[in-house]
């Protein structure tokens, strides 16, 4: 069997066997196909790989300059597969066990404050030719803000979790693991004025079951093109749009509710993190609000 061949039985048995996400599927066939040249290219087969094949390997992608937490992925997909090898007996051994990674650096998250992100909002109002659009722009930023959604989540909502005026919406994330999520007054009353129109011009003998339908294979509109228009917000809110991505409403979504006093056990179940340790990386905000109290309570801050 080939690689290519052997690779494709792994991917499939991990969709089979752990449901994981589209985006992480495509991942890991991308690092494992870049593998599999790299091997090509010196003549290595499957049978003669060994740890110092692959530690070559990762050496080379370092070499490349690719960042620290690709890198962690590749030899992780690696692993995956030959562990994988192993247990149906491809391998009688698993070369990659003791391989080291190369770490992950932890480090905060990119955030927005709440006057850039209110700026954002009222911007999403003025971006767009017609009203469904400026309509839809407003409804994706006010629903990102409001729940922390993920990209993929958000452009996949089925237009069905949102009937009836809802106060809370029902998420399909990673995994396919389900979470409930509240609605903020902006949100459900922005979704509102979308589904409106959105019903208006939905296609009565075949319609989308998309809140954000498209004409595109996938049915939905696609993370490209949001990523697109929330470039083109930030630009009109006068933002650097650099700076300014899904992800980065969806730190400041958790950062803001920290902030506000929000607990780390509910943050982690509304952004829908499998661990708590995944959380952990927003209490940055706690350590800085602690600080905040003890420079302005303390009898002894003020001496001196």
């Amino acid at each position: 069997m080939s690689l290519s061949r052997r690779i494709s039985t792994f991917l499939d048995a991990k969709s089979a066997e752990t449901g994981a996400a589209a985006n992480t599927q495509l991942a890991y066939a991308r690092d494992l196909a870049d593998f599999s040249a790299w091997l090509d290219a010196r003549g290595t087969g499957f049978d003669a790989i060994d740890r110092g094949a692959i530690e070559a390997y990762i050496i080379s992608c370092e070499a490349a300059g690719l960042a620290v937490s690709t890198r962690a992925r590749r030899l992780s997909a690696i692993r995956g597969l030959f562990r994988f090898a192993y247990e149906e007996g491809w391998r009688t051994d698993n070369p990659s066990i003791r391989i080291k990674g190369p770490g992950r650096a932890r480090r905060l998250p990119k955030t927005l404050s709440v006057e850039a992100v209110d700026r954002l909002l009222e911007a999403a109002r003025r971006v767009g030719r017609a009203d469904a659009d400026r309509l839809r722009n407003v409804c994706l930023m006010e629903l990102l803000y409001a729940t922390g959604m993920r990209v993929t989540e958000l452009v996949s909502l089925p237009v069905a979790a949102t009937r009836g005026d809802p106060r809370m919406l029902l998420i399909r994330g990673k995994g396919g693991r389900e979470r409930m999520v509240p609605l903020t007054g902006g949100a459900r009353a922005a979704l509102s004025a979308w589904l409106s129109l959105r019903d208006a011009g939905d296609d009565p003998k075949a319609p989308s079951r998309f809140l954000f339908p498209s004409r595109g294979k996938a049915g939905h509109l696609t993370r490209h093109r949001f990523f697109q228009l929330i470039r083109e917000i930030a630009l009109e809110a006068g933002l650097d749009p650099a700076g300014v991505t899904p992800h980065t409403l969806r730190h400041a979504f958790a950062t803001h509710l920290l902030a506000g006093g929000a607990d780390l056990m509910a943050i982690q179940a509304l952004l829908g993190h499998a661990d708590v340790a995944t959380t952990q990386i927003y209490t940055h905000v706690l350590d800085a609000r602690l600080k905040e109290l003890v420079l302005d309570h303390h009898p002894l801050s003020t001496r001196g």
